[in-house]
């Protein structure tokens, strides 16, 4: 890839965006969740677990932030659709929309086989559609060295998902200086460690079964210990921000300082009733500076 493609879909996606899951939400929820994420400044809403045909009628509802999945399995959507559902997707709403891409995992996937060839195939058959989809379009959520190769040289960059500042920091020199890094990081906004803590190992708690993140974590210098009874201090520590206003703030600008272009925020423990936690949206786009 080109800098002058990425450059373009940094500058689309902004400093920050908000990565979501949409999953048991209504579609009028999740419209009014990318409407309110759009009013505070927020370049992106990151859709977890989704596809191009769920990430249309957000994209609909919104005039400017860009929406993009986070991620499709390549193993839930064939790519021949795919192809069709952005290129309706990008006639519709010019430069909106962004196909986040992923292997998911093996205990997830009946069937899992060759992530690598898996993902470079997949790859081979959106450039081969009758609308093929611009490498420019699509991210991945690429952890492994071999895969970030692929986030390189065919994609627009890399979206990686429970991350520290030490493994973005491998991750933009893994790319280099032009495509696009923009890592997931969850924010917990409670000062009480004991608290914190709890909210954020109950979010990490499914992950710790997940082969590919707990591997990127023994690569990253963890140890079977730090993975074991709902991960230790320092795990949760490197994974998460957490913490009062100035503390979240300063593990953002780690984050942005070891080389991400964005930063998206995945909120944990502010339920609402609605399944929309609008205060803690709005006190994270006060903690980042959303609008500025």
């Amino acid at each position: 890839m080109d800098d002058t493609t990425t450059t373009s879909l940094a500058r689309a996606i902004g400093r920050f965006g908000v990565f979501g899951g949409i999953s048991g939400l209504e579609p009028s929820a999740r419209n009014e969740a990318a409407a309110e994420l759009e009013e505070l400044g927020f370049g992106a809403f990151w859709l977890g677990h989704s596809t191009v045909e769920e990430a249309a009628p957000v994209v609909a509802a919104t005039r400017s932030i860009t929406v993009g999945t986070a991620i499709q399995s390549i193993w839930r959507s064939g790519a021949a659709d795919t192809a069709a559902r952005c290129a309706e997707l990008e006639a519709a709403h010019p430069g909106r929309f962004v196909l986040g891409l992923g292997v998911s995992h093996p205990q997830m996937v009946q069937g899992y086989r060759s992530p690598l060839a898996s993902m470079a195939g997949y790859l081979d058959d959106l450039d081969a559609a009758r609308n093929p989809v611009p490498a420019r379009r699509r991210i991945l959520a690429a952890l492994g060295p071999r895969m970030l190769g692929l986030a390189r040289e065919r994609a627009a960059g890399a979206l990686p998902y429970l991350v520290t500042a030490e493994q973005v920091a491998s991750v933009r020199e893994a790319l280099g200086a032009g495509p696009v890094l923009a890592p997931e990081l969850g924010v917990v906004l409670e000062p009480d460690p004991g608290r914190a803590r709890a909210l954020a190992r109950e979010a990490l708690s499914f992950y710790l079964g997940l082969t590919n993140y707990t591997g990127n974590w023994l690569r990253g210098g963890f140890t079977e210990e730090d993975l074991a009874d709902g991960g230790s201090d320092r795990l949760v520590d490197a994974l998460f921000a957490w913490g009062d206003e100035d503390r979240v703030r300063a593990r953002v600008e780690e984050f942005r300082a070891a080389g991400a272009d964005h930063v998206a925020l995945q909120l944990v423990g502010s339920p609402a009733p609605d399944g929309l936690p609008r205060e803690g949206w709005r006190r994270l786009a006060e903690v980042v500076g959303a609008r500025g």
